[in-house]
């Protein structure tokens, strides 16, 4: 059952990696909000909109966890990735936590929030 929603998530990593806004759009709910390891909140088209200054080079995604609620998924991991911002050369390791909701023929990432990892 957890299959489903690991599938998502790759999906959307993909996406992410391919700025695919096309396929974003389909993933995300229309009242999707980020949370930034900074604390800055994006809604989605400012998520999608992001990659005009946002590409990413890799995205590793490890210790998984999906807990299902009903129609709802939590899925917490740990996200390493290298990116380019705005033509700086940026690396991120970081613990994210999605929210999938379940709407009538799809599931849908309705939030994602990121925390920094400390390093060591």
């Amino acid at each position: 059952m957890d299959d489903e929603i690991l599938e998502l998530q790759r999906a959307f990593d993909e996406a992410e990696l391919r700025r695919d806004a096309e396929r974003l759009e389909a993933l995300l709910a229309d009242d999707f909000l980020s949370i930034g390891e900074r604390g800055f909140v994006l809604d989605k088209e400012q998520w999608i909109g992001r990659h005009e200054d946002l590409r990413y080079l890799s995205i590793e995604t490890s210790e998984v966890d999906v807990r299902r609620y009903d129609r709802t998924a939590i899925l917490r991991c740990v996200q390493r990735s290298r990116a380019i911002w705005r033509g700086d050369p940026m690396t991120l390791a970081t613990r994210v936590s999605q929210v999938w909701i379940e709407r009538p023929g799809s599931w849908r990432l309705a939030a994602i929030q990121f925390s920094t990892l400390a390093p060591g």
